[in-house]
């Protein structure tokens, strides 16, 4: 039977991830991205569940800093091409919206 992963393994697997994720932002690959996303998702979950550092080192811990400044930098990294897109479709979403309100006000429709 395989033995469970340590703190630090996940904290790399994550990191490992979030580097994946800005490189499907780069490339607009919205589908990996929220792919990526979820396993990310997952192990927080799961090191929610175990995070403690009473079990670490100092090297572990200063490695666990380290892991962790980086996953924050690539998450701003992501936003950096994500925040573009998702106000776009805000906006679309919002005209349209707006569109069929006007719509309605004078008994109009654009769908035929």
């Amino acid at each position: 039977m395989p033995s469970m992963p340590s703190q630090i393994e996940m904290y790399e697997d994550m990191s490992a991830l979030s580097a994946k994720m800005v490189e499907a932002a780069r490339a607009r690959d919205w589908d990996r991205l929220i792919g990526l996303e979820r396993a990310v998702a997952d192990l927080r979950d799961r090191l929610m569940s175990i995070d403690d550092n009473a079990g670490l080192s100092a090297a572990e811990l200063g490695l666990k800093a380290d892991l962790i400044r980086r996953i924050l930098d690539d998450d701003a990294e992501v936003r950096r091409h994500t925040e573009p897109w998702m106000e776009r479709i805000r906006q679309f979403l919002g005209d349209s919206a707006r569109l069929r309100q006007a719509e309605r006000a004078s008994g109009t429709s654009s769908v035929r």
